[in-house]
């Protein structure tokens, strides 16, 4: 492992836990709420798409779908550079702020960032001015995986890297059939089908336009 990323990690873990005792917990809690945070997000998007043109809901749909492929993404890369957690790594490190995970539990990439970057890009790619909160809450997810102690710096960065390139890739090749797949859900008998995908967008009548 590189020096500098050692003396990195080192620096934030022993500034963590010269934090008072509420910063501390917040990032304990954080660096899992921040996940229940993002669901929630995805889900109010999907429910306002239900009144939108159907590229809008086909891309609120595939959000959620984009960031579990980047998540498997980051499991398979785990599995291949097998990198183990810093916590029990970096020589003379402060007790991480959280439990260590344990052996076997690889460290590169961080799956919490590559949700949390994916999460991020999708849901600003259902609307540009989500970027303002998601990018925000995605860089505070990763930062919170290094303050805890589970993760080396290098770890969220490539984690929000990938989890960002994986999603948009997944997004833009799953556009145009789940656009198809929208209109035919809308279109379909199946009440079920037509509640989920929504009515679309409202249409105004030929007799009221001017």
């Amino acid at each position: 492992m590189d020096f500098e990323d050692d003396e990195l990690y080192r620096e934030i873990t022993d500034h963590a836990h010269d934090t008072p005792t509420w910063v501390q917990h917040t990032a304990e809690i954080w660096t899992e709420a921040g996940l229940l945070l993002f669901a929630a997000l995805f889900v109010t998007v999907w429910w306002r798409a239900r009144r939108d043109s159907s590229r809008a809901f086909a891309i609120a749909g595939l959000a959620p779908l984009a960031t579990a492929v980047a998540y498997v993404g980051s499991e398979l890369l785990k599995s291949v550079v097998a990198q183990d957690r810093p916590c029990r790594a970096v020589p003379e490190a402060t007790a991480p702020l959280s439990a260590c995970p344990p052996p076997g539990d690889w460290s590169f990439p961080s799956n919490h960032a590559t949700i949390a970057g994916a999460a991020a890009v999708t849901l600003a790619l259902t609307g540009r001015a989500l970027l303002w909160l998601t990018a925000p809450l995605a860089l505070l997810m990763a930062f919170s995986r290094v303050f805890v102690g589970v993760h080396y710096p290098h770890d969220v960065a490539a984690g929000l890297a990938l989890g960002a390139v994986v999603a948009v890739a997944a997004v833009r090749l799953g556009t145009r059939p789940a656009v198809r797949l929208t209109e035919a859900m809308r279109a379909s008998s199946a009440p079920a089908a037509r509640w989920f995908t929504g009515p679309g967008p409202e249409r105004v009548p030929s007799s009221d336009m001017r």
